[in-house]
């Protein structure tokens, strides 16, 4: 069959990148959407590098945003995030991406599907349809773009740029339903090969299950790439992940929790420390309140999804959670140190007299994005 082409725009947002797509230019019926993402992407690719589509081998490259018309009043535009494995044949529509959030606002504007304000600040209400939560994005704009220049600059990406404040009302229960699913700040999950863990599950912008590193054997500054090799590691960590799946009712039982990769992201955590980044910058031990190290879709993260920040900010303010008892807190925001560098989270929780009636405010951090090429990309039909 011949190629077809398909509108796109290829996106930075944040520490990620994505092909950005109108949903008027795809099939009616999402069903038909997972084929040609897949062959957008290049995916399932054994080699794991996918050269043969827009992705680049590594979960946070191989992304795909939906934008169009709000479905809902308070909304300015929808938004479906799509993470399309790397090695299987298997697209993930359980959970949001954070860093691609960060250029939805401005693909909106700029596609004119939301009306391009005066030069001066944008505020677009994002309705994300993975998690049936606002996120509001506020950025400069001129020329009815995005500000081409700025002085925001975020660890992973070299150079400065225009900041882009998202904010993720009520960010509770995403998947859920509930802040906390288990009913519990902390719970004892049994895991093949480990026994019994304690592990804190919470629901905040994506659901997320937190461990000490101390359990896994682990320092909780180690590299990605030292993380990826460690075979037995990454083993445990898919076995905490679909054990915290179950008992959140995200997954009927662990067979099903290993279809649904997305979520929960599976992070563990230790107080702070003095490491190294990817770049070989030096952290000290006062620069962060809390160290992380999050595994994305079977892999590493060189960073910190900001879903999974967002939710680690929350999780740190609720009292006796395992991240609130390792973290190292003030009034001010949260400082989540990773292998890249930093990431700044302001977090609001409103704590209640029973565990039920904790409830999470807001989350809020700055990224930047960047319109990278636009044009046609190619697809084969059955």
């Amino acid at each position: 069959m011949p190629n077809q082409r398909l509108r796109a725009t290829f996106m930075r947002g944040g520490t990620s990148k994505a092909v950005m797509l109108r949903r008027q230019d795809l099939p009616a019926d999402p069903a038909h959407w997972d084929a040609i993402f897949l062959q957008v992407m290049g995916s399932p690719d054994p080699n794991g590098r996918q050269l043969d589509g827009m992705g680049g081998g590594i979960s946070s490259l191989s992304k795909v945003c939906v934008i169009g018309p709000p479905s809902r009043s308070d909304a300015d535009v929808d938004y479906t995030f799509a993470q399309v494995a790397v090695r299987e044949a298997a697209v993930d529509y359980s959970g949001n991406c954070g860093n691609m959030s960060s250029a939805v606002g401005p693909f909106a504007i700029e596609e004119g599907i939301v009306a391009r304000p005066p030069d001066g600040e944008a505020v677009v209400r994002i309705h994300n349809t993975n998690t049936a939560k606002i996120i509001v994005a506020r950025f400069p704009v001129a020329d009815g773009a995005l500000a081409a220049a700025g002085e925001l600059e975020i660890d992973g990406i070299a150079g400065k740029a225009a900041p882009i404040r998202l904010e993720f009302l009520e960010p509770g229960g995403a998947r859920t339903g509930k802040l906390l699913p288990t009913g519990k700040v902390c719970d004892a999950l049994e895991v093949p090969e480990m026994g019994i863990v304690e592990a804190s599950c919470v629901d905040a912008a994506n659901p997320c299950v937190f461990v000490a590193a101390a359990a896994l054997g682990k320092v909780g500054v180690e590299m990605p790439d030292d993380l990826e090799r460690d075979v037995d590691f990454l083993r445990k960590m898919e076995g905490i992940r679909r054990a915290a799946s179950v008992r959140m009712g995200i997954s009927a039982n662990t067979d099903a929790a290993a279809r649904t990769t997305g979520v929960p992201k599976v992070a563990m955590v230790s107080p702070p420390q003095a490491a190294r980044t990817l770049s070989g910058r030096a952290l000290a031990a006062t620069d962060a309140d809390i160290v992380v190290r999050m595994i994305s879709v079977g892999q590493p993260h060189r960073a910190v999804p900001i879903t999974g920040a967002i939710c680690l900010a929350v999780a740190a303010r609720v009292p006796g959670s395992l991240p609130n008892r390792t973290a190292e807190l003030s009034s001010g925001p949260i400082r989540i140190a990773h292998p890249s560098g930093t990431t700044l989270v302001d977090a609001r929780v409103a704590a209640g007299n029973a565990v039920d009636t904790i409830r999470a405010e807001y989350g809020a951090v700055y990224r930047t994005a960047r319109r990278l090429f636009e044009g046609n990309v190619l697809y084969r039909t059955a």
